[in-house]
């Protein structure tokens, strides 16, 4: 998946326009966006609004529960379960064994509600706190229900006390970079797509694209989004483009003529099993392994 956008819980009006944003999945957040006291009137819209459309295959519909450690966790699992959602994000993630964790609870809600077991996927927020930085080479034990890996650096900035997460010409500084590189490594360790963090100027076009474009380049799949707006420019930058799809494409079909050869050569180049299997991800994530 390219694009993940957050929406609020607790807005009816906006739950309802979000499916009209061409995002492939949207996270129907019932934590940071919804106030406390609105906790309650959150978890029964996203039920009800996932209830409406259970059995609809796009956009897959993801649900952002509270962190373990809000107490709050159990109580949005057991309502939005009947609802059949995608998957559940996880907030403050701490490392595969938080994901198994949440893995053996949605099972049971699965088993309640006449879901298929192991339908529901986990996606979580990998690097909200500086304990969980330590963790991220740990989600190759989380379990098959794992869907990606996704990091955040808001949370994790109010944690370790950094005055700011960006340099002044917008890259990240010198602590973000490297959560967000481990988590890149992380994920490719665990199988899963790394998807790159929220851009929080909806307003801003240029540096959104600018931060796409570095994500794809560097092998993240896909992006969080935090406004409709953004959603359109996310898709276009991780959908990899005619021309990559055409070589990807000529380099699986040199290896398929060349039986079990370890390298080929393609328009006057030596091609090696990495450049393979980098051609076969490429085809995957545009929908063409087949």
């Amino acid at each position: 998946m390219r694009s993940y956008l957050f929406v609020p819980g607790d807005s009816e009006r906006k739950l309802q326009k979000s499916l009209a944003s061409g995002a492939d999945a949207l996270i129907l957040d019932l934590e940071d966006s919804v106030s406390p006291d609105r906790k309650g009137a959150a978890r029964k819209l996203v039920s009800e609004f996932l209830l409406a459309h259970r059995g609809k295959t796009a956009p897959a519909l993801f649900v952002r529960i509270n962190a373990f450690d809000s107490g709050l966790s159990e109580s949005d699992l057991e309502h939005v379960m009947t609802g059949a959602p995608s998957g559940i994000v996880l907030p403050k993630a701490a490392g595969g064994a938080d994901v198994a964790l949440l893995s053996s609870r949605i099972a049971v809600g699965e088993a309640l509600h006449g879901i298929e077991d192991g339908a529901t996927r986990i996606l979580p927020i990998a690097s909200e706190t500086a304990r969980a930085v330590f963790s991220l080479g740990t989600y190759d034990e989380a379990g098959p229900r794992l869907a990606g890996l996704a990091w955040g650096g808001e949370d994790l900035s109010a944690d370790i006390g950094s005055l700011s997460t960006k340099e002044a010409n917008g890259g990240w500084t010198e602590p973000y970079r490297l959560v967000r590189n481990l988590c890149l490594f992380g994920a490719a360790s665990a199988g899963v797509d790394a998807v790159d963090t929220v851009y929080t100027d909806f307003s801003g076009a240029d540096g959104l694209l600018a931060e796409c474009e570095a994500a794809a380049r560097d092998g993240f799949a896909g992006k969080l989004a935090i406004h409709p707006n953004q959603v359109e420019l996310i898709n276009r930058a991780f959908t990899p483009s005619e021309a990559a799809i055409s070589e990807a494409q000529a380099i699986v079909d040199a290896f398929r003529q060349a039986g079990g050869a370890g390298v080929v050569g393609l328009g006057g180049k030596m091609i090696d099993r990495p450049h393979l299997k980098l051609a076969e991800r490429l085809l995957k994530r545009a929908g063409r392994n087949d």
